[in-house]
């Protein structure tokens, strides 16, 4: 059954949920992006959607444990973000692929992906097999001894990708991850993400719909900072009718509770 605002509850729980917020606040700037949110994610694939400015980016850096929480709590992988102590051990069993991401263009893509694993504390034996089967998942086995600067738009998010799962992480963050692939490529993503989600937390940020009806088992929609909305794909498609706008079922559920929600004082 999908969950309202304030429909949801948490309860005290020993479970090391991958994810758990509770009334999270975070700033971007000086602006409020993630307002009193209430979330908890496990094990799966949970596609994270938005409107432009709904807060996701803001979430997503959050998790990843580069923006520090304003108030409220932020639980992740069983370790509470607010101690120093408990951050390193934390980020490395995590994986994260912001919109956009940094590296030295002159890298060829397995010495990205090896500096990578050596940043998340990978065992250095254990390095190059990881760095190999990472390129091989994201379909760049034939390129991996290319600059990082001769790659396409597409090639890159895949470079992006490998990058972080490169250390098998039990929570994997993917900020609109397919941006430049092409339709084969994006059904490989799927696959992949399908893969990985049967023992890891993954959440993918994303404007394509038809992406989290196809590759998630949970859906979690946000509005100005606040969780709006929490439940399957199905039970997404059902929200919505022919008087909504869209050319999906999905895409009509998803219109049809930000037209809802549009306007409502939930605090």
């Amino acid at each position: 059954m999908h969950r309202a605002l304030k429909d949801v509850h948490l309860t005290p729980t020993t479970h090391p949920w991958a994810v758990h917020a509770e009334d999270l606040r975070l700033r971007a700037g000086r602006h409020l992006a993630v307002d009193g949110l209430d979330l908890t994610l496990d094990t799966g694939v949970h596609g994270l959607l938005g409107r432009n400015g709904a807060g996701k980016s803001t979430l997503m850096r959050a998790l990843a444990t580069v923006v520090k929480p304003t108030g409220g709590q932020l639980t992740l992988l069983g370790e509470r973000v607010d101690r120093r102590a408990d951050l390193r051990k934390v980020r490395r069993r995590l994986g994260y692929l912001p919109q956009q991401f940094g590296f030295y263009p002159r890298f060829t893509v397995r010495e990205f992906v090896e500096y990578m694993a050596w940043l998340k504390e990978v065992p250095r034996t254990t390095i190059p097999q990881a760095v190999q089967r990472a390129v091989e998942r994201v379909g760049l086995a034939e390129r991996a001894d290319a600059r990082m600067k001769s790659l396409s738009g597409g090639m890159l998010r895949r470079a992006g990708i490998a990058q972080a799962i490169v250390n098998d992480p039990d929570l994997l963050l993917l900020d609109e991850p397919t941006v430049g692939l092409d339709p084969e490529q994006r059904l490989d993503f799927r696959n992949l993400l399908r893969d990985i989600g049967t023992d890891s937390c993954v959440l993918v940020s994303t404007h394509l719909v038809e992406d989290v009806a196809a590759a998630c088992t949970d859906v979690v929609l946000i509005d100005q900072g606040r969780l709006v909305w929490q439940g399957s794909p199905s039970e997404l498609a059902a929200q919505g009718g022919d008087g909504d706008a869209g050319d999906s079922d999905i895409e009509r559920g998803y219109s049809a509770l930000l037209r809802r929600h549009q306007g409502r004082d939930v605090r």
